[in-house]
């Protein structure tokens, strides 16, 4: 930055009536001129003996006042000119860069200058990415750019996106974030193999990935072309969806899109090898309580004694065909006296049992359609991202809420346990999951909140990045949190922004944050020491059935729908086309 002038127009001089400091100061706007928040400004400070030094800073306030007014009443006079003053604004300037690193204050009366082209890249650091992720344009209309180093584990990973829902556009962000990363270059020759698991968790909004925007206009084509990216859908999306509650076929369980959609389900065989009897009991408090032993008791005897048959499982003899079956006879079990203790342990109370009893015969309705015993030898049903497209949706958002978290504790934890084997950070994976806070909350623990923090804490290693979502950073778990490089705000509730969780935002822009539009954000990455404002283009893929265009060949690889018994004949693709839909 000592090598060139400072590029831009000259936009006012350092203020001499206020305390200028090598990482804060306040320059006094030029007549003529105007400064807003987010503005990139640049002064240079000649030192004897040394280079000068050139001192860059974003805009962190501003204000205008009457100069030669003492009193509130004085603004009519002024305004009638019986009383002369002048109208003088000032711009308050957090320090983002010093060059060469000699930390001493500008010099009262120096001239700044709006920095723009080079002069601006180099203030934000930009200069210094080797690789750079477009995440949208500041408040000066110029694209702003992401390290890729602190968000796939070269030196941090892992993003926490807050704000209240529905406004703050936080999915939305999480999905033009990826669609960036993917189709950037960032990547390299390893965006080939890397991949995306996204959760669903809202109505059907994210199962149109794959289907272009019908409302994509010509100006947000050229807000993507000038972040160097291509306007257009995720070309390789496969989707996952529940069977449908009661249906012995295994139909997906979704209503606006009908092709290119697979069900997943666990086998009771799988159910009871791997042991995943925990993540039904995955209320954040239930650790805390003493039926957890005989949780992992109970667990560990299916993983013994069960034995594959006829599709079902075969326990002690007696075979069961269904998970309320299973349920019932393992009620059954810690009923009987004679083998209780073979079941639950010697040491256990028979109201320890009974709590647990109680609380397996509630997850009867919830988990009956994804633990089956009658689709075992129909098809694949196994959701595995390192088999399936770039970018996997699992849809959540038919389930309740017990279901929800056994499916996403399920998931994550074969999905890390595949990539600890795997032993290299090569191809990555990334996971999109909303509402962290109930799946890791601050207090408590359960086991899919296990395994989020081994995501936050070792995932980095093993090319596993978190993309977290949630309407309150402050129900996080803080480990969670602290071990994102990344922290994106959108709108936030004025109760949540005053929370010590977003201490790394200005003054000004907490206030900002609570007023927010929709697709306005405030990134905080950690080579940039003041979070940058910006706003990422309308998502040129669709969000809703309304929006899909024609549905691309691909999506007709689905296993469960490659022969769609509710096609009309005729219609476009062998089925009913999404334009066709009656909503």
């Amino acid at each position: 930055m000592t090598d060139r002038q400072p590029e831009g127009a000259a936009v006012g001089r350092v203020l001499g009536t206020a305390d200028a400091t090598p990482l804060q100061f306040w320059t006094a706007v030029a007549p003529g001129s105007y400064l807003q928040l987010d503005d990139v400004v640049v002064t240079r400070r000649d030192v004897p003996d040394r280079e000068p030094v050139t001192i860059a800073g974003v805009v962190t306030q501003v204000r205008a006042r009457h100069e030669g007014a003492q009193f509130d009443s004085d603004v009519f006079a002024i305004a009638d000119g019986t009383l002369p003053a002048m109208v003088q604004e000032a711009a308050e300037i957090t320090t983002t860069r010093v060059d060469p690193e000699l930390y001493v204050p500008p010099s009262p009366g120096a001239v700044v200058h709006r920095a723009e082209g080079d002069a601006r890249a180099r203030a934000l650091h930009f200069d210094r990415m080797e690789r750079r992720v477009p995440m949208g344009t500041g408040r000066d209309g110029v694209p702003v750019y992401l390290n890729a180093d602190f968000l796939d584990g070269t030196r941090g990973a892992h993003v926490s996106i807050s704000g209240i829902s529905g406004v703050a556009t936080k999915t939305s962000f999480a999905t033009f974030l990826l669609y960036s990363v993917f189709r950037s270059g960032m990547l390299g020759g390893d965006a080939v193999n890397a991949k995306a698991l996204i959760f669903n968790v809202k109505g059907e909004d994210l199962l149109f990935l794959d289907h272009p925007n019908n409302r994509l206009d010509d100006p947000t084509r050229a807000a993507y072309a000038q972040l160097g990216l291509a306007a257009g859908a995720f070309p390789d999306v496969r989707v996952y969806a529940p069977p449908r509650a009661g249906d012995s076929s295994g139909t997906p369980d979704v209503t606006s899109r009908l092709s290119g959609v697979d069900s997943f389900y666990w086998t009771l065989t799988e159910f009871c090898a791997d042991r995943l009897l925990p993540y039904v009991f995955a209320d954040a408090d239930d650790e805390r309580q003493q039926y957890t032993m005989v949780v992992h008791s109970v667990a560990a005897h299916l993983a013994r004694y069960a034995q594959p048959a006829d599709g079902g499982v075969s326990v002690d003899g007696t075979r069961l065909h269904s998970y309320p079956d299973l349920v019932d006879h393992i009620v059954a079990q810690l009923s009987d006296d004679e083998t209780r203790a073979d079941w639950a342990g010697s040491a256990v109370g028979i109201g320890t049992v009974n709590a647990f009893a109680r609380r397996l015969i509630n997850s009867k309705r919830d988990l009956a359609r994804l633990i089956r015993g009658d689709l075992a030898t129909r098809r694949p049903h196994a959701i595995n991202t390192a088999a399936s497209a770039q970018v996997t949706v699992v849809d959540l958002h038919n389930l309740p809420d017990r279901a929800q978290r056994f499916v996403v504790g399920v998931t994550l934890k074969t999905e890390f346990d595949r990539k600890e084997k795997a032993g290299t950070a090569k191809p990555l994976l990334f996971v999109v999951l909303d509402e962290l806070n109930k799946y890791a909350p601050r207090e408590g623990s359960s086991p899919i909140k296990e395994v989020l923090l081994d995501i936050a804490e070792r995932g980095r290693s093993l090319g596993v990045i978190l993309i977290g979502a949630q309407q309150t950073a402050s129900e996080v778990e803080r480990r969670i949190v602290t071990n994102s490089a990344i922290k994106v705000v959108g709108r936030l509730d004025p109760a949540e922004a005053g929370r010590p969780e977003y201490g790394f935002l200005p003054p000004a822009q907490r206030q900002r944050a609570l007023l927010a539009k929709p697709g306005t954000m405030f990134v905080n990455q950690p080579d940039i020491p003041v979070p940058l404002c910006l706003e990422f283009p309308f998502p040129a893929w669709a969000t809703r059935v309304g929006e899909a265009g024609a549905a691309p060949s691909e999506t007709l690889r689905s296993i469960t729908q490659s022969a769609d018994p509710f096609a009309v004949v005729g219609s476009r693709s062998g089925g009913l086309a999404d334009d066709d839909i009656p909503f």
